[in-house]
């Protein structure tokens, strides 16, 4: 436990795709909760925050890759003390020495930060303290709900960055979509680009300034307003699903961010409380053993509820 007056050590981090374009202030505020804002501007004036070895300014964006030296920080109490509360525990559907896979719920982030206190990772090390290391392999959103992999181990976290980085994980999710999609299979391959609005909240368009993204869409049923979409990752950008379906004219149903908010608020009425998108499908090699590991995870409750409600009003059609 971190007291008031006692500073933790210095630290290093590497800025991953979730964080990048951020203001290093902003960056260092929501990763240093209860920390002044005074005295994140001291220590970014002060040069005691260095990003690749080279002092920077406050409006510093940072970009994926970069390393962040943070120098030792004075931390409140009340926010250093507060241990994870431990809560329901996290579904395991996979778990060896090397790593663990999640059933992450829906409403949950994968890790604190932006007005989050605690997310799956915390919770997990909090349940787990015999655990020498818990690292996130990858992210999804906090309105997502699925398959989440955890490494135990640095190199089954390196060699699991690698695979998914040159596309050797196979990752597919199921999504609900405004409107009758046609195609039963569709590559979508369109460039996006990430940015801040003026409130500081992470957004992503389809521009030709972005990232080179893709994804497979595979059509499973249809109804006279809605369709079941399997959608395969080719590339992990952020909000890569929703923004390319919402580009293509099917907003997710419930997306907050991109979505048919009056569509959403008539959803609610209907039962549908959360954007449906579900991590459903991992399939991949062991880091370590090169074992195939392919695993699955059915629609949670609340989605199934939705299709069984799409079902007694309009018969499907199958993709």
């Amino acid at each position: 436990m971190t007291i008031q007056g006692k500073a933790i050590a210095v630290r290093h981090e590497r800025i991953d795709e979730a964080s990048a374009g951020q203001r290093i202030d902003n960056w260092l505020m929501r990763i240093a909760k209860g920390v002044p804002k005074s005295h994140i501007y001291r220590i970014l004036r002060g040069g005691e925050v260095r990003v690749n070895g080279r002092r920077v300014q406050q409006t510093y964006r940072l970009a994926e890759g970069d390393e962040v030296r943070i120098p030792p920080i004075r931390v409140a109490e009340r926010m250093a003390s507060a241990p994870a509360p431990a809560g329901k525990p996290l579904p395991v559907v996979w778990e060896d020495d090397a790593l663990v896979v999640v059933d992450k719920p829906a409403g949950k982030a994968v890790h604190g930060g932006s007005g989050v206190s605690y997310g799956v990772i915390e919770q997990l090390r909090s349940q787990r303290p015999e655990a020498r290391m818990l690292e996130l392999a990858h992210r999804l959103d906090r309105e997502t709900s699925g398959l989440l992999i955890v490494a135990k181990k640095r190199s089954a976290l390196i060699t699991l960055h690698d695979m998914m980085r040159e596309g050797r994980m196979e990752k597919r999710y199921l999504v609900l979509v405004a409107g009758r999609w046609n195609n039963p299979l569709q590559h979508v391959k369109l460039p996006l680009y990430k940015y801040l609005t003026p409130e500081g909240e992470r957004r992503v368009r389809v521009s030709e300034e972005g990232k080179p993204s893709h994804s497979i869409v595979r059509l499973l049923r249809r109804w006279r307003r809605f369709s079941l979409l399997e959608v395969e990752l080719k590339t992990g950008r952020t909000h890569q699903i929703r923004v390319h379906l919402t580009h293509l004219g099917f907003p997710l149903a419930g997306d907050d961010k991109y979505g048919d908010f009056a569509l959403n608020k008539q959803l609610e009425g209907e039962g549908l409380k959360r954007m449906f998108l579900h991590a459903a499908s991992l399939r991949f090699r062991h880091p370590l053993t090169g074992e195939e590991i392919a695993l699955s995870s059915p629609l949670p409750d609340e989605l199934q509820q939705f299709i069984d409600h799409l079902d007694a009003e309009d018969a499907p059609e199958h993709g």
